[in-house]
């Protein structure tokens, strides 16, 4: 297994942090996060146009770059970093994973090459109203129309990232007692789609709701709970790496505040108490770096260690991630606490980042599982 990074990829992790600065800075992040959409579709179109960041993990032969997660999880750590608020985590992580671990070649074929240039926006739909990733949990039922003229889906998807602007949703079904994927346009008839309040406003999510709406088999039933189980692992340390950026950022942060912030004529940083607390957020977001580099290359050789690696990724994750965004919030006092500062901003996405697709606790005890304990 190859850990560590190259200089091709600190080159595209500097063109990345480059093109975010330029083109998505957190004033603009501000903007756009009180838009229903949260992002701007120029910009969008530029990351593939300029970057190939959408497809950056998909095949060449279906419109991709060809790299592969490990890559991908730079571009994910940096999009973190800036909060970006575009449906890459829905469209080129979750979407186009679940195309590629179906097997269902027609169907990569005819949405990859979308995903890939960014001109198809497509999302999962997984969680319920419960808001559960169990797959036991999973109740909208897919029934399979006479003489194979397709299928019809009926219920309701909660919490979907990006369902409402995604023109493509992958719909997680019931067919009997298998768990299936199914495609279903955005415009299909029956389909009805509710942008939902959320606490991280940087991050949108909405309701679907489906009245006998067609759909298209993606693979075939008895596959289905597979593909979904590699998805959400995969996922999981994706978002990991948007966690890991995201707490390298507030960190530094709270390090600059503290150089510059005096008080009894001498900056707070210089005090033992913030000192070693820096110290210690340092250690945790180093550690989380480590664990997050060796998860990603464990997908890119798919290592048979990836499901272990995913829950133990996303838990610790989802700790670093809140501990750090809280102590940025500490450390710059006062000023930590306002609306006008970028800190909350962080702490938000942390507290949302922990609880999409599975809080610490949900993952431990997966891990728990999965190792036998």
């Amino acid at each position: 297994m190859i850990l560590g990074v190259s200089a091709e990829q600190e080159e595209l992790r500097a063109s990345v942090r480059r093109f975010l600065a330029d083109r998505a800075p957190i004033p603009v992040v501000r903007e756009l996060m009180d838009t229903t959409d949260g992002f701007d579709p120029a910009v969008w179109r530029q990351a593939g146009d300029q970057l190939g960041l959408q497809g950056i993990a998909i095949p060449e032969e279906y419109g991709g770059s060809g790299f592969s997660f490990a890559e991908q999880a730079i571009v994910l750590e940096e999009l973190g970093a800036a909060l970006y608020g575009g449906p890459y985590l829905a469209s080129a992580v979750l979407a186009a994973g679940a195309l590629l671990a179906s097997g269902d070649e027609a169907a990569r074929k005819a949405y990859l090459p979308g995903i890939a240039s960014g001109e198809t926006i497509a999302t999962v739909a997984f969680t319920e109203e419960d808001g559960s990733w169990e797959p036991d949990a999973v109740r909208l039922a897919a029934a399979e129309l006479d003489a194979g003229d397709g299928w019809r889906l009926d219920g309701r998807k909660s919490f979907v990232l990006d369902g409402h602007t995604a023109n493509l949703v992958l719909v997680v079904a019931r067919t009997g007692a298998h768990l299936a994927l199914f495609a279903v346009d955005a415009g299909a008839p029956g389909l009805t789609r509710t942008p939902l309040p959320t606490l991280d406003q940087t991050r949108k999510l909405a309701r679907l709701d489906f009245e006998s709406v067609p759909a298209v088999l993606i693979g075939t039933p008895e596959d289905g709970a597979a593909v979904l189980s590699r998805v959400l692992d995969v996922a999981a340390i994706a978002q990991g790496a948007e966690q890991l950026g995201g707490a390298q950022r507030a960190l530094d942060m709270a390090v600059e505040y503290a150089k510059v912030r005096y008080q009894f004529g001498r900056p707070i940083g210089s005090f033992q108490a913030i000192k070693h607390r820096c110290a210690d957020l340092l250690l945790e977001v180093e550690s989380l770096r480590s664990a997050v580099q060796y998860a990603a290359a464990a997908v890119a050789e798919d290592s048979a260690e990836v499901p272990v690696v995913a829950s133990l990724v996303k838990a610790y994750a989802s700790d670093v991630y809140f501990h750090v965004a809280g102590e940025n919030i500490q450390i710059h006092g006062g000023i930590g606490f306002t609306w006008e500062h970028d800190a909350h901003l962080y702490f938000k996405r942390a507290k949302a980042s922990e609880l999409f697709l599975g809080d610490a606790s949900y993952h431990r005890e997966r891990l728990a599982t999965r190792i036998g304990i």
